[in-house]
């Protein structure tokens, strides 16, 4: 398969490995609570809005979400040289430094923009696919500006075998006679799976494509629509297929001239016999048709890659949305709540948990809100925005939503879409020479997701310390961690360090369970003859942490 190159490849090719681990912290004074529970401690459980640099977010969020994220929605920079963004990865390669001019804006001039936005890319499409689940899908808005060397790099890090479409978005309706050449009337939605678990996706049936349904016999199987009953291949080609038919009101026989029929003989009896032939209201049509019954239609409908305007809204469409919700306009082409609605809802999950690394300003948490308010759903998003609105326009957004906008002819936003989310900032980076001197101690649960990620692969859904520090179990390991976010404790010899009798219980925990103690501390008071014995693996902290032998 050939694979794309570009300035800055090999400086970016492994920067989601080594990107550093910033935790989330809530922030309670802007978010809303999402239970009575939740009221004074926002959580990170549910409904998540980030503000911070979407590569360091989206590391944070995999130690818990890792092989969970259902549906991956992103409308990166369209890389237009009218957008201004700015390359703000902090890559310790001085050649990339200089090379990216401190930060310099990304536009016409720069004759190594698309370099740039490769750069910006590769790394956060890593960590996306990563936070993918299995069966997990993402889609990606694009211009013609980017959409080949995305295609190009999304061959390369998710396989071209997991290219499922690309789909032609009607973005507007009307054409700009003030263009010169040609006006652009789409935009492309870029659309992989994670892998082969992904085999069928359907979008749910709609009031449109049930109007084709009729009963014009007042047949007892309810409204149905009828096929043709002729095959494209001749009677020669399928002579197998070449046979008499009787119309039942005119006792004619039947023949096609040409072409032979679509079924079987015996198929055919059994339409004869279940009544399935439609020979027109007379009765009197030259050849059958056969009746598809709208109640045997249950798997919806094939997708697409062609989305009108009528389905999926335009950008016109999501800025008058916006101006109702927050006032004037605050946002360059938002994506309208249609267009959203409608990937979500091709997602294979019943309540999938949906994630918006370039939430700008906040379509996808309204979409999701608002499929929950239509069929009480339980789906989940997590948006991550890193620019200064993520709290006066994206969060702003959604608050309103939720609690209800008087001003508006929509009947449930007007009342509220009700819900909630938790905002979040980044907190200072994780590192050893921090945790050695306990200016930077991550609480329990960080240490311990942060562990079992990079250790066994394992997002955590819950933390719970348990018997002798025991916090997660895989198939093949059970992990134990012995930590305090108190660097008193740490120092303390007779608390915070795996002992010999401690070591031999969790050994034999263990061995009964057929599994390998993986115990992580400060420090330990006993031999590497006697870990063996026991078979627990001693991983020292804070370096283990990190993936460094302790």
């Amino acid at each position: 398969m050939p694979n794309i190159e570009f300035e800055g490849k090999w400086n970016v090719y492994a920067a989601h490995l080594v990107t550093p681990f910033r935790p989330l912290i809530p922030d309670t004074k802007k978010s809303i609570p999402q239970g009575k529970a939740q009221a004074d401690k926002p959580s990170t459980e549910g409904n998540l809005i980030i503000q911070g640099d979407n590569l360091h977010a989206l590391r944070a969020l995999l130690p818990r979400y890792a092989g969970r994220i259902h549906c991956v929605y992103i409308d990166p920079p369209y890389n237009t040289g009218n957008e201004g963004w700015c390359y703000n990865d902090n890559l310790n390669s001085p050649l990339m430094k200089r090379w990216l001019k401190e930060n310099g804006a990304v536009d016409l001039e720069d004759e190594e923009r698309h370099d740039k936005w490769l750069c910006m890319m590769w790394p956060r499409l890593q960590l996306l696919r990563e936070l993918l689940a299995e069966d997990g899908v993402i889609f990606i808005t694009v211009d013609d500006n980017e959409q080949h060397r995305l295609r190009m790099v999304m061959d390369e890090i998710f396989g071209e075998d997991n290219f499922l479409a690309c789909i032609s978005w009607e973005k507007r309706y009307t054409r700009n006679n003030n263009a010169k050449m040609f006006t652009s009337v789409v935009d492309k939605l870029v659309v992989y799976r994670k892998s082969e678990l992904l085999d069928f996706l359907r979008e749910p049936r709609n009031t449109k494509a049930d109007e084709i349904y009729d009963n014009p016999d007042n047949d007892p199987r309810g409204p149905w629509t009828s096929v043709s009953y002729v095959n494209p291949a001749t009677r020669e080609q399928r002579p197998n297929l070449v046979y008499t038919i009787i119309n039942p009101c005119t006792k004619k026989e039947v023949r096609h001239p040409t072409n032979a029929w679509k079924f079987e003989p015996s198929e055919h009896q059994k339409h004869v016999l279940e009544n399935r032939l439609w020979w027109g209201k007379t009765g009197k049509n030259k050849f059958p048709r056969l009746k598809k019954f709208l109640s045997e239609v249950s798997d919806g409908l094939v997708p697409v890659d062609l989305w009108k305007h009528e389905d999926s809204g335009t950008t016109d469409e999501g800025s008058l949305e916006l101006e109702r919700i927050l006032g004037r306009a605050k946002f360059d082409n938002p994506k309208p709540t249609r267009l959203i609605k409608r990937i979500i809802r091709l997602c294979p999950h019943d309540n999938p948990i949906v994630l918006d690394s370039f939430a700008g300003s906040g379509t996808t948490a309204q979409a999701v809100l608002e499929l929950n308010k239509e069929d009480e759903g339980l789906r989940k998003f997590i948006l991550v925005e890193c620019e200064d609105y993520a709290n006066k326009i994206t969060a702003e957004r959604i608050r309103r939503v939720i609690k209800g906008i008087k001003n508006t002819k929509d009947g449930n936003l007007q009342q509220g879409l009700g819900g909630g989310f938790t905002y979040c900032t980044l907190g200072e980076a994780l590192d050893i020479e921090s945790m050695l001197s306990g200016e930077n101690l991550p609480d329990y649960e960080t240490i311990a997701r942060c562990i079992a990620h990079n250790y066994t692969g394992l997002a955590l859904d819950k933390v719970k310390k348990g018997k002798d520090w025991l916090f997660a179990e895989t198939d093949r390991h059970c992990l134990h961690l012995i930590y305090k976010p108190d660097l008193k404790f740490l120092e303390n010899a007779t608390e915070a360090a795996l002992t010999f009798e401690l070591s031999e219980r969790i050994g034999k925990a263990a061995v009964r369970k057929n599994k390998e103690a993986l115990v992580f501390a400060s420090h330990k008071f006993m031999s590497q003859k006697d870990l063996r014995y026991h078979k627990v693996t001693f991983c020292q902290i804070p370096y283990s942490v990190f993936g460094t032998a302790g």
